[in-house]
């Protein structure tokens, strides 16, 4: 209920809950009482739900589409699993006598053992039933997947024919251009492509670091909002002491001085930038689609280190101080993250430690012998053994993508999107190993890595270590899974953070800051539990009511946030399901080589040769897949773009967008921004275009 009253309803927290309809002017702050607002109510759910696939494509884009249908298919995959696994596999497993008769009254100290695998009797029949189930959710997930890769394909060719001419479409990115003794690198790129592309070459603009003068400009930004504040507010204070006994200053002129100063500051810095050492990096222009992407695929030099091309951003989706000095520079830079990547790895083993102490009371007795009175307690070591290990993980985990973010960030990528797509594979297999793996293996780092060490034991020990962690994965499901997707609903940090700015300061600012929702953040979450779901179908079934109840939350709640929270900022037209394809198929085979290892464990060999054809054939499909629909996500084909500037000949507004085009790439940095206001100095460019 208290939630409901905050959503929407009062006025204060309109930008926190419902940020995208207040700046695209469909909703407007209310600011008297109502008793109608303190009612909780439902009706957010209904608009939710309504919500088609075209209005949200059209809204918030492909990437929005595929991130929804990544949830509908793990939905569909487990809805699958579920009645297989609850209404088959749960019974069968209870059938067993491995383990000790169950008893509900001490249910959470079996850790659910007697409701896995673990409780079938060895060399039994009934292993079958588990055979046939693996094969069954194979060929389904396959099969589903199979159509989710035809269809998202075919949805980006699609979203490609519709779309408008945009820049990137006709502009390539050249790095690492050479220059002759006593030239630009301006020079250099009309003389190679005025020579080699003479018909199609259209423009270029050169990159300059600019990073100092975007930090004055922020400044500045800064400090007119402040300055113009102080002018809507005559009633504030507007004078200040300065020391104890000191004369007053007046907060206008102390400001305007300040922001002069920072306007000089800008303009120096604006032309030591324009006589400084380029990057040797510069945005091409060509005249059609076709022409950039054959310069773009083609190797342009005797030596493949000079005139290296890359697809071009989005304008609004460059990432501007993502040039590297060099080309070997870059390779550093990509070598210095693997590694950072390695040690932050390697340092949160031991929150994992932890948790591994946590759940095992023996283990906690002998760290903590005071506790050991507490910890006796049946409530106490139900909540310190089950839901505080998961939580303390998930704490830990927050800190992850945006560590993530930063070090894809200095890999040398060129734009923002391509920055969240390598902090999201990178996210994921963090998650991977350190949640995953590192749980159900306990013991050192060198002996969790011995045990990849050697390849033919891995199967036995998954098989061994897996389904003991039933308990702490269910849990994991409902302290991450649901509080994660629920608190997305409340927007916690968001309101945090506002109720401390309305306590601190008063605001300054109007405009509404529209966020964009983080792909590498909530496609690695919901990737790894569709992992779990898969590891745990035939070893622990009982896991995947919690699952399904996760999926469903996520389904319903991030669509109205599309709805009233989340805008794109950028675009990358579904190339975020590639990376759902491959997490799926290596679950897939995780399954496999787990289901290799409980049979020859359950005394089963037949069960366990006749399991590994899947993997091999589960492979094979992948790289079907990887040869019938990667491509397109890639590049798009000659075919598409050919007709697609055909069609362009016949747009008289082309001319147009050609000579809007010469200037898109520029850096905003070096662009005039203009002020209004009142005062006079605050009416002038902060850079002039003359400057200019």
């Amino acid at each position: 209920m208290f939630v409901e009253v905050l959503r929407l309803k009062q006025p204060g927290y309109y930008e926190v809950f419902i940020p995208r309809l207040l700046a695209e002017g469909n909703s407007k702050r209310r600011s008297r009482f109502n008793l109608e607002r303190l009612i909780p109510s439902t009706g957010w759910l209904p608009k939710a739900w309504k919500l088609s696939e075209e209005e949200m494509l059209s809204s918030s884009g492909l990437d929005a589409v595929v991130y929804m249908r990544t949830i509908t298919f793990c939905l569909k995959v487990f809805s699958f699993a579920g009645i297989i696994g609850i209404f088959i596999l749960l019974p069968v497993n209870c059938s067993g006598t491995e383990l000790h008769q169950i008893d509900f009254a001490d249910l959470y100290s079996n850790s659910l053992d007697v409701f896995t695998i673990s409780n079938i009797n060895l060399g039994s029949k009934w292993l079958w039933i588990h055979f046939s189930s693996v094969y069954a959710i194979t060929i389904f997930t396959c099969y589903l997947l199979y159509r989710e890769y035809n269809y998202i394909s075919s949805k980006r060719i699609a979203y490609f024919y519709s779309s408008r001419p945009q820049p990137h479409q006709f502009t390539i990115l050249v790095r690492n251009i050479p220059v002759s003794a006593g030239g630009s690198v301006s020079d250099s790129v009309e003389s190679f492509f005025t020579e080699y592309y003479p018909t199609t070459y259209l423009s270029h603009i050169i990159v300059r670091r600019t990073s100092k003068v975007q930090s004055l400009i922020n400044d500045a930004k800064q400090l007119y909002k402040r300055l113009l504040h102080l002018q809507s507010e005559p009633s504030e204070q507007k004078c200040k002491q300065a020391g104890l006994f000191g004369q007053k200053v007046d907060h206008l002129d102390h400001y305007g001085k300040r922001f002069e100063d920072l306007e000089q500051n800008a303009r120096l810095e604006q032309s030591e930038v324009s006589l400084a050492k380029d990057t040797h990096a510069a945005f091409v222009s060509f005249k059609t689609r076709y022409d950039a992407s054959t310069v773009f695929h083609m190797q342009q030099s005797i030596n493949p280190t000079h005139w290296l091309t890359e697809e071009a951003p989005q304008p609004n989706d460059v990432f501007w101080p993502f040039f590297s000095s060099s080309f070997m520079g870059r390779w550093i830079s990509k070598l210095t993250v693997v590694v950072a990547c390695i040690l932050l790895t390697i340092l949160f083993l031991i929150p994992v430690v932890v948790v591994q102490g946590l759940t095992n009371l023996s283990q906690l007795e002998v760290w903590f012998p005071f506790l050991k009175s507490i910890l006796t307690i049946a409530f106490v070591s139900q909540i310190v053994t089950g839901y505080l290990p998961s939580l303390i993980l998930m704490l830990f985990l927050k800190i992850v993508p945006p560590i993530m973010e930063f070090l894809s960030s200095i890999q040398g990528y060129i734009s923002h999107s391509e920055i969240e797509r390598s902090a999201c594979n990178k996210v994921l297999w963090f998650t991977i190993w350190n949640i995953f793996f590192a749980t159900v293996f306990s013991g050192s780092v060198l002996y969790r890595i011995s045990i990849f060490l050697d390849p033919k034991n891995i199967p036995s020990k998954l098989a061994a270590v897996v389904p003991a962690q039933a308990s702490f994965f269910i849990a994991y499901v409902v302290t991450s899974g649901w509080t994660s997707t629920a608190s997305e609903l409340v927007r916690i940090i968001p309101l945090i953070c506002s109720l401390m700015t309305k306590c601190c300061a008063a605001s300054t600012d109007d405009e509404i800051e529209v966020p964009s929702i983080p792909y590498h953040r909530d496609i690695p979450r919901v990737l790894f539990f569709g992992l779990l779901g898969i590891a745990y179908f035939f070893l622990a079934p009982v896991i995947l009511p919690f699952l399904l109840v996760y999926f469903c939350l996520a389904y319903i709640i991030f669509r109205n946030q599309f709805i009233n929270v989340y805008a794109p900022k950028y675009e990358t037209a579904g190339k975020f399901w590639p990376i759902v394809h491959n997490l799926v198929i290596f679950s897939l085979v995780l399954m496999h080589v787990i289901a290799v290892g409980i049979f020859s464990l359950k005394k089963l060999p037949l069960a366990s040769t006749l399991i590994l054809p899947l993997p091999v054939l589960t492979l094979l499909f992948n790289e079907y897949c990887r040869k019938r629909f990667l491509p397109v996500f890639k590049a798009y084909p000659a075919e598409i773009l050919i007709k697609k500037d055909r069609e362009d000949q016949n747009d008289a507004t082309m001319s147009e967008f050609f000579d809007k085009l010469v200037t898109t790439y520029q850096d905003p940095a070096l662009m005039p921004i203009q002020y209004c206001a009142d005062s006079d100095s605050l009416n002038r460019p902060l850079i002039s275009s003359a400057e200019m």
